[in-house]
Order: structure tokens, then C-alpha cells, then sequence
């Protein structure tokens, strides 16, 4: 029997599993999906706090992770992480949270803040992820959870990372998808990301240099179920991006994405409870659009309510 359950196996339940098997618990990760079929799959993925509360927390998670991708991108090719220059058009570092001030290799320009930060190949990370929790002891298996009592009758503690499925599980109806969209070219040399938000819309800009391919985005659209790409939603992602960079406008398109963000109206939840029998429920979900910016972080404290 293993002595945890983790429910879920995007970058959240990885993450927290790799941390309690390498903190010396017998972990089972239980997914519906494979790795690479997950919403944190389809992740840009820029390490920034975006889209995720409580504001009062969200830094140390964050600032956790950051400084553990940093050490990642010594080994991209294994890890899946770089560290990649880049500009927040129109971001001041007034505007952020305390955590800001923690930041390297920040520069704040009349364009905005131009940062070398950490950029994840996310199917390659999620992979990574998976190595090491097989190489701590932990397993991995395919397996669609409909009640965490289920769980629980194999574990003594169950840790649910089910993001978007926590609405139903816990269940939550405080947790709601916020739809994002990404258009994947062949990058024309594109070497730097870029970003740019709208508070007036749900549509963002931005392109993220990948291997093999250059992202570009996005949408934000709360409520929105709609798994299938938008052909004129599409069309507007390369126009916003082509703004920036016209070569875009000329780079075959080699794929679509979408991913559905499990936000939560309260935030992120990181707490304890119990199960009938005697178990214990850790609750780990609700990271909006910043689950890898703070998985790390998030890991560790659900780690600790793990025991």
C-alpha cells in the first residue's frame, strides 16, 4: 500500500510527488491522462505569477520555483528549462508585488521590463518530472478518480492535484476554466519572448521561443469549456504577434492548443483535511494560469501538510 495518493499528474501533482518520494513517502501518482495530454502540457510556459491568488502568497511560492528552474537551466536538454531574454511591454516594477524585488537580470526600459527568466519545454519538463518520481520509487498510473474515498481506500493520505477536476471532485464550484488558445509556427529566428497584456480584453500577445517551434498567444477567456481551436481566434493570435514581429505573419503554422486554466475564485488552496476512515486530504489546486510559476513553491507546502 502506498502511503500517498497524489490525484493528478499535470505540473502540480508531478511536482508534488517528486518532492514527497524524494522526501522519502511511497507515492502513487493516480491520472486520468498522460503527462503530455494535460492542460499544464499546453503551458507557454514562462515562469511568471499571472492570473493566481492570494496575492499575499503567491510570491514565496513563486520566487521557491524560480530559484529552482534557475538551477534546472544548467541541464536544459534533461530539464526542459532555459533561461531566455525577453520584454513585458508595458510592465513596471511599481506595479508588482514585493516579490519583484527579488528578481535578476531585470532591467525596466520605457518599453516595459526586459528579464531573463526561466522558459519551459513543458512536454519535455512533465517527462523529466515523471523520471524522477520513478527514480525516488514513486509509480505512475493511469487512473480516472471519482471520489477521493477511492483513493483513500489505497492510501492513507490522498494529495488532490486534479486542477480543473477539483470542481467536481471536492467538489468546488469556485473552480472555473479560463480558456487560453496558442498558435504553434516554425520559429522564423525568433530568439527572445515577448509579452504583452490588455486589461480592456481577454486577448494577451505573446510568443515564446520553444524548441522545435514558436508559441504564440493567447486568450483568456473565463467560463469557456471549449476545448477545439477557433480558426478566426487563431488568425488573430498571428495578427497580434505579427505586430511585434512581422516575420510571423510568414511562419508556417505547424499546430494549435487549447488549455483550459484551473482557476479558483478564492485562490489557491493549500490545506488539509480529513477523510472518513481516518486518511487525510491535501488540497493543492486553484494555480489559475501560474501553476508552473509556483509549483515548487506549492509542492513544499502541501508537502508539509503531508507530514
Amino acid at each position: 500500500m502506498a502511503d500517498v495518493i497524489v490525484v493528478g499528474g499535470g505540473v502540480s501533482g508531478l511536482t508534488t510527488a517528486k518532492v514527497l518520494a524524494e522526501g522519502g513517502h511511497r507515492v502513487r501518482v493516480w491520472s486520468r491522462e498522460p503527462a503530455g495530454d494535460t492542460t499544464s502540457a499546453v503551458a507557454g510556459a514562462l515562469w511568471w505569477p499571472y492570473r493566481i491568488e492570494p496575492l499575499d502568497r503567491v510570491g514565496d511560492w513563486s520566487l521557491a520555483a524560480l530559484r529552482w528552474y534557475e538551477e534546472l537551466a544548467l541541464r536544459p536538454e534533461e530539464t526542459g528549462v532555459r533561461l531566455v531574454e525577453g520584454l513585458h511591454r508595458g510592465e513596471r516594477l511599481a506595479a508588482l508585488g514585493p516579490w519583484a524585488g527579488a528578481l535578476r537580470d531585470t532591467v525596466e526600459t520605457a518599453e516595459g521590463l526586459r528579464c531573463r527568466l526561466p522558459l519551459i519545454d513543458m512536454p519535455a519538463h512533465l517527462a523529466w518530472l515523471e523520471d524522477r518520481v520513478r527514480a525516488a520509487g514513486g509509480a505512475i498510473e493511469r487512473r480516472t478518480v471519482t471520489s477521493f474515498a477511492e483513493a483513500a481506500a489505497a492510501a492513507g493520505t490522498v494529495v488532490n492535484c486534479a486542477g480543473l477536476g477539483a470542481r467536481d471532485l471536492v467538489p468546488d464550484a469556485g473552480v472555473r476554466p479560463v480558456r487560453g488558445q496558442l498558435v504553434l509556427v516554425e520559429n522564423p529566428g525568433i530568439r527572445e519572448w515577448f509579452t504583452e497584456a490588455d486589461p480592456a480584453s481577454s486577448a494577451t500577445t505573446y510568443f515564446f521561443p520553444q524548441p522545435g517551434r514558436l508559441v504564440l498567444g493567447g486568450t483568456a477567456t473565463a467560463d469557456d469549456w471549449t476545448a477545439a481551436p477557433d480558426p478566426r481566434t487563431a488568425e488573430e493570435i498571428v495578427a497580434r504577434c505579427a505586430r511585434v514581429r512581422p516575420e510571423i505573419a510568414g511562419a508556417k503554422v505547424i499546430g494549435h492548443r487549447v488549455g483550459l486554466r484551473p482557476a479558483r475564485d478564492a485562490g489557491v488552496r493549500i490545506e488539509a483535511e480529513p477523510l472518513a476512515g481516518g486518511g487525510r486530504l491535501v488540497h493543492n489546486y486553484g494555480h489559475g494560469g501560474a501553476g508552473v510559476t509556483v509549483a515548487l513553491g506549492c509542492a513544499r507546502e502541501a508537502a508539509r501538510l503531508v507530514g
